[in-house]
């Protein structure tokens, strides 16, 4: 189990945000999830785990706003491990495959997750490529899949501030700029806005001292053939 600090201060916050019936809510299921971590040996086949039960609960129970923090609480205090993980992101709905997402930097330290972080990345759910490009996926996704992680985002409309580590990984990668370049030049000829956050990423792009590509401004004008 990893980043036990950041899982503290997440259930403070949330412990602050939560009414009385929710806070005790919580305060049972975590404890249900820890005790089913401590036990010694745990069953392959069988019914549900309670504690997984109560991740479809923690939108009811929590509400909306606070479900995705819940979620993680629970598989942290379950020490969920990569199959787990697994198990529950495939049998479950888009908010529960969030909350894996977001509790991984939490529970993995290496990279046996990253399908998860490749699936979401195949999906056209914004929330779910927003949660994917977390702290796992900036610690862990190979250059080539990092970058079209970015450029996943800006086609989808993903703000790249969710995009972990973006200032750190995007320096000095001159591969990177050229497909950012190439993304802003189709948009342009297909008569399309760049987004602001390509240029933002571009710019990031800059080693100290060099220049980044430029992309247009905005749409060009078709030619009239009388220029």
């Amino acid at each position: 189990m990893t980043d036990i600090p950041g899982v503290a201060a997440l259930r403070t916050r949330l412990e602050a945000d939560l009414g009385g019936a929710a806070r005790a809510w919580l305060d049972q299921a975590v404890a249900e999830a820890a005790a089913h971590a401590r036990r010694p040996e745990q069953p392959t086949r069988g019914p549900m785990p309670t504690w997984e039960l109560r991740l479809a609960e923690a939108g009811r129970r929590c509400g909306a706003d606070h479900a995705d923090a819940a979620r993680v609480l629970l598989l942290h205090a379950a020490s969920a491990d990569p199959a787990t993980l697994a198990r529950v992101y495939g049998q479950g709905t888009a908010p529960e495959r969030r909350a894996v997402l977001r509790a991984l930097p939490h529970l993995v330290p290496g990279p046996e997750a990253l399908p998860l972080v490749e699936d979401a990345l195949r999906t056209n759910d914004t929330r779910l490529v927003a949660a994917a490009v977390g702290p796992y996926a900036a610690r862990h996704l190979a250059p080539h899949d990092w970058r079209h992680a970015v450029l996943k985002c800006l086609f989808t409309g993903v703000p790249v501030d969710a995009v972990a580590d973006l200032p750190r990984r995007a320096r000095g990668d001159r591969e990177l700029a050229r497909m950012l370049t190439d993304f802003a030049g189709e948009r342009t000829a297909a008569g399309r806005a760049v987004p602001d956050d390509l240029r933002r990423v571009l710019s990031l792009t800059d080693p100290a001292g060099a220049a980044a590509p430029t992309v247009p401004s905005g749409p060009v004008a078709p030619s009239t053939g009388e220029e």
